[in-house]
């Protein structure tokens, strides 16, 4: 008989699927205080995305063309239904609105300077026109939000374009948030704010509630203007189908979808990652109900939302947008978590200033707090001064110059001469979710998941 002590095993360290480290963080923090949480920039998650789509380029079947000795035109005209003057970019990449206020008057002067050299538009975001992005961009997008902070006619008349802004694609169905620490003297001047006080935005139009008081505005702002500038209507990505809709009939030249990958300065988390839709999703029934009216190629569609890179760029053009914005890439291209900045032509460690904030480069999400550590997001008279129009001008044409190669070294790959050929027939998705959302083949296969049986 065996008499040898019975002993057990110490449970092994597994977590939980359902509370995981990361909510029981979530669980204790709102606990012991009361509140959610405030944070920038855009969704964590992983998402069906880009990344899950790839070209068929040319070989045989197809005919591809010499990147090195045959064109590709990249020119974009945007505005065409009912506009006097369209505008006409020569890349189809232009910079999202991300507002003074979040960024310093440095960062929004180096975006005039990068997108004038680069042939493209840049645009205000929330709190007004600076004198600094308007004298540096050729092209100036106007945007109309429901806070109306510092929104003037005089600057409507000066911008080359209006974007009605119903909503964002990180936070669809709420309001803009800047934090106190942020309203610094002029800003609070700008908005006609206390200093120093937190800014909530409201959530929707104060002088609509629907379509119809859309189009009213829509028809102000092209007396106010002259009928010469095109109107954009921007919506965060939730009903894409319908609202794409009553954007059009309301008299949109171009509509802006903004996927739920899209950035922000502040917002709650809950919004962040658990509002909204992503933007390839988006994308197919933002185009689906431009074809629906038969309005496509009449209505432009300008997609923003996680775009990153030349090849995001073609993927979103092959799906049927005319053109792209920009945010979080171009915060990034700045300097935006960076282990440093430049001072005087020298790297200087912010390090420091990441320890400061309980964070580091690579992670760091705290545009709300206003002491962004390379000087992007921040109104510190100090901090501010990281971040030189020079520099950052410089970083984003390069990045924006990449882009574009990228850009356009696909088309050709594809055999197209003009960037605004790519077409759907040119993708296929790599997973199940993303050929279902897209409206693409699976990849080796003629079947599209929910539309046909073929395998």
């Amino acid at each position: 008989m065996d008499t040898k002590p019975v002993t057990f095993k110490r449970p092994s360290l597994e977590q939980s699927a359902s509370f995981d480290r990361s909510v029981i963080d979530y669980i204790q923090n709102a606990a012991a205080h009361g509140l959610y949480e405030i944070r920038g920039l855009g969704a964590k998650r992983k998402l069906p995305h880009f990344d899950d789509l790839v070209f068929l380029a040319g070989s045989l079947s197809r005919y591809p063309l010499e990147g090195y000795r045959e064109k590709c035109f990249t020119k974009t005209v945007l505005g065409t239904r009912f506009a006097k003057k369209p505008i006409e970019l020569d890349i189809p990449i232009t910079i999202a609105g991300m507002s003074f206020g979040a960024l310093s008057a440095n960062v929004k002067e180096s975006l005039g300077r990068a997108a004038t050299e680069m042939g493209t538009s840049t645009t205000t975001g929330d709190g007004g026109m600076t004198q600094e992005e308007r004298g540096s961009s050729k092209t100036l997008i106007y945007q109309c939000l429901p806070s109306r902070y510092g929104f003037n006619p005089d600057d409507v008349r000066r911008a080359d374009a209006i974007e009605v802004v119903i909503g964002q694609g990180a936070k669809p169905g709420g309001g803009g948030m800047l934090l106190g620490q942020k309203v610094n003297p002029r800003v609070a001047k700008m908005r006609t704010l206390p200093q120093g006080v937190d800014q909530r935005s409201a959530c929707r139009h104060p002088d609509w509630t629907g379509p119809d008081d859309l189009a009213i505005k829509i028809q102000e702002l092209r007396e106010l203007t002259d009928w010469e500038k095109p109107i954009y209507v921007k919506v965060g990505a939730t009903r894409t189908f319908n609202d794409v809709k009553l954007a059009v009939h309301s008299g949109a030249d171009v509509v802006v979808v903004d996927g739920m990958q899209g950035g922000t300065a502040a917002t709650q988390t809950c919004y962040i990652e658990h509002v909204g839709i992503p933007t390839l999703a988006a994308v197919r029934q933002a185009v689906d109900a431009l074809e629906d009216l038969n309005m496509k190629g009449k209505v432009q569609l300008i997609v923003s939302g996680g775009i990153r890179s030349g090849p995001d760029v073609a993927k979103a053009l092959a799906m049927g947008a005319d053109a792209v914005a920009i945010g979080q890439g171009i915060l990034f291209a700045l300097g935006c978590n960076s282990e440093s900045y430049i001072q005087n032509g020298e790297h200087v460690s912010a390090i420091e200033g990441y320890d400061a904030l309980g964070t580091a480069p690579g992670f760091c999400h705290h545009c709300h707090t206003g002491r962004c550590p390379v000087g992007v997001t921040t109104q510190d008279a100090i901090l501010e001064q990281r971040l030189q129009p020079d520099v950052g001008a410089r970083r984003v044409k390069n990045y924006l110059q990449t882009m574009n190669m990228e850009l356009t070294t696909i088309a050709r790959a594809c055999g197209k001469q003009n960037v605004h050929h790519l077409e759907r027939e040119d993708l296929v998705a790599l997973t199940l979710e993303a050929a279902a959302m897209a409206r693409i083949p699976l990849a080796g296969t003629n079947w599209i998941p929910g539309v046909n049986g073929a395998f």
